[in-house]
């Protein structure tokens, strides 16, 4: 949708409600971050992971998935595009026309060259501060799945998992 501004932003979060539709942009710590087209192989590991969760959220109605671009709202300050996501039943009315408001349950990033830094710093700690319970990083080329689970608060890291994640909120093992 697009807007003529009458009155010039004067936050962030203003500036972040008037980019076009399907900008590919964040909002991180009050932070714009505005990243390129995922990479091919970005896309496929995405698809395939998207794929077998769906596959088992099908036979096990314990919640619903979410693939980027798709905003989480977690504060005034932080509005992400995670990947993929997941809400449990008890947390769907956090769903919401513009996206999700609250934390999800679990989320999934997948590298990039431009995105790296990003997701094991930055958006690791505010996933953490908003409490997402857990937050896989997925390596594309090596297939290697770092893990991360709250616990009071503060996240554990688990073993560096190849080609599986390990998921206790969803109680399967989602190989791809």
């Amino acid at each position: 949708m697009t807007q003529t501004l009458i009155h010039p932003p004067k936050t962030m979060l203003e500036v972040w409600e008037n980019l076009p539709e399907g900008t590919l942009c964040q909002l991180i710590n009050n932070k714009l971050i505005m990243s390129p087209a995922p990479l091919d192989i970005h896309q496929v590991i995405s698809g395939e992971i998207y794929f077998e969760i769906s596959l088992f959220l099908r036979k096990n109605k314990i919640g619903e998935i979410r693939i980027a671009p798709y905003d989480v709202h977690l504060s005034e300050q932080n509005i992400l595009q995670p990947d993929l996501l997941f809400i449990e039943n008890k947390n769907l009315d956090k769903i919401q026309k513009t996206g999700l408001y609250g934390a999800p349950d679990l989320i999934i990033e997948i590298l990039s060259p431009s995105t790296s830094k990003l997701d094991f710093k930055e958006k690791k700690s505010v996933y953490e501060k908003y409490g997402v319970q857990e937050y896989f990083i997925v390596d594309p080329d090596s297939k290697s799945v770092d893990s991360f689970f709250l616990k009071k608060g503060k996240y554990e890291v688990q073993k560096t998992i190849t080609g599986k994640i390990h998921s206790k909120i969803l109680g399967t093992k989602i190989s791809f």
